[in-house]
C-alpha cells in the first residue's frame, strides 16, 4: 500500500477523509479482482466505518479524474525500472466488448458486438507498459496510431523508461508508414511483420525483418491472459474511458508489484 497511497490525490489542507482511504483502495482492488458490480460492492468487509458503495466509488472517480491511477503506474516504473526487461517489446491491440456503451464505442463485426479498440504496450517478459487512449471498435490498429504511440512513450519518458534503441515486434496489422516513420524519428527499431495485402518489400522497399525476434511477441498474448484475471477487465462496464484505462493502471500496478516482490525474494 506504500506504492500506492502517497500518489492518490487528497483534499484540501485540513481535509479528513470519512472513511479509511487504505479501506477504500482495498474495495476497489476487489472490485477490479472480482468485477462484481459496483453497487453489489461488499462495503461492510473492507470498510470499518458505516458507508455505501457511492463512499467507493466516488474516490475510484475522484482519482480517475485527476490522473492519480496513472501517477501510480509511472511512479512504480520509475521506482522499479530495473526489474524491466527491454531487450525487446510487444505491441498489440485488443477489443473488449462493452455492455453499456459510453466513450470510445462501436460497433465491431468480428466481435458481432459494440467494443473499444485498445493499444498495448509490453516488455519482453510480458510486463505491460503502457496503453492507448481506447478507440472505437470499428477502427482498425493504425487508426490515429502517431497520436496514441506517442503518447504511451511519452508516459514511459515520464517515468524514466526509454524507449530509444528498443527492438519492438508488431504484427502485419501495425504495417504503415505512419508507425514506422514514428519509429525511426523515435530511434525506436520497429521489428514490423509485413503486411501481405500491401505488397510488402515488393512496393516499399527493402525493410530487415528478425523473424526469430518475432517470435517474442507471444508474450503479450501471456500478459493479456494475465489481465483477463482480473474479471472487470473482461467485459467493459465503465462508460467513461478515463476509469476504463484506471483500471488498467491498477492491474498493471498490482502485476508488477508481484513481479517486484518475487524478484525482491531471489
Amino acid at each position: 500500500m506504500e506504492c500506492i497511497l502517497p500518489y492518490l490525490s487528497v483534499g484540501k489542507r485540513g481535509f479528513k477523509p470519512r472513511v479509511c482511504l487504505v479501506e477504500v483502495i482495498q474495495a476497489i482492488f476487489y472490485r477490479l479482482k472480482t468485477g462484481c458490480q459496483w453497487r453489489e460492492l461488499p462495503v461492510g468487509h473492507f470498510i470499518s466505518r458505516r458507508s455505501c458503495w457511492q463512499h467507493v466509488f466516488y474516490y475510484f472517480n475522484k482519482w480517475s479524474k485527476d490522473g492519480s491511477w496513472q501517477s501510480v503506474w509511472a511512479n512504480l516504473l520509475g521506482r522499479y525500472r530495473q526489474c524491466l526487461d527491454l531487450s525487446s517489446a510487444q505491441l498489440d491491440g485488443s477489443h473488449t466488448p462493452a455492455k453499456r456503451g459510453g466513450e470510445a464505442v462501436g460497433y465491431q463485426g468480428r466481435k458481432s458486438a459494440g467494443t473499444s479498440n485498445s493499444l498495448f504496450l509490453c516488455d519482453n517478459t510480458g510486463q505491460m507498459l503502457a496503453m492507448g487512449l481506447p478507440q472505437e471498435g470499428q477502427h482498425h490498429d493504425l487508426y490515429r496510431i502517431k497520436e496514441l504511440f506517442a503518447a504511451m512513450c511519452e508516459l514511459l519518458e515520464e517515468a524514466g523508461v526509454s524507449m530509444k534503441g528498443v527492438f519492438m515486434n508488431a504484427d502485419p496489422g501495425f504495417d504503415g508508414e505512419e508507425l514506422r516513420r514514428y519509429c525511426s524519428e523515435s530511434e525506436i527499431e520497429a521489428n514490423i511483420k509485413a503486411n501481405p495485402r500491401k505488397g510488402g518489400a515488393e512496393t516499399t522497399g527493402y525493410r530487415y525483418f528478425d523473424e526469430e525476434l518475432y517470435k517474442r511477441r507471444t508474450v503479450i498474448e501471456h500478459a493479456n491472459a494475465w489481465l483477463d484475471s482480473f474479471k472487470a477487465l473482461l467485459v467493459r462496464y465503465e462508460t467513461t474511458a478515463r476509469n476504463w484505462m484506471s483500471l488498467h493502471w491498477m492491474a498493471f500496478s498490482a502485476l508488477f508489484l508481484r513481479k517486484v516482490k518475487r524478484m525482491e525474494k531471489v
